[in-house]
């Protein structure tokens, strides 16, 4: 499976994709709704402080085919997402976490 995050411009997006760059509100429906015209979503996950319940500006979204994730990567990076440019790119794998 593909996985991608999403952020502001000096943040990413990964496959599953690290998106970084998001707004403190942005939500994982939004993330999801703002992914899902390029195919199958997996999961969309918006990491969030545990104390403040906001978002810390990044998430995950994961396809189910690697062409899907390509396109999503190649479309999204550098979009505009309530108002914040997300960066979009492949998550890496540290210490058996996507980041």
């Amino acid at each position: 499976k593909y996985t991608f995050a999403a952020t502001v411009m000096e943040t990413e997006v990964s496959t599953p994709s690290p998106t970084r760059g998001l707004s403190y509100d942005t939500n994982e429906t939004v993330l999801r709704d703002a992914f899902q015209q390029f195919g199958d979503i997996i999961e969309a996950k918006v990491i969030c402080d545990h104390v403040s319940g906001k978002s810390k500006g990044y998430g995950f979204v994961r396809f189910g085919s690697e062409t899907t994730a390509a396109e999503a990567l190649k479309e999204m990076d550098g979009r505009l997402l309530e108002g914040r440019n997300i960066r979009v790119q492949y998550a890496q794998k540290q210490n058996g976490r996507h980041q």
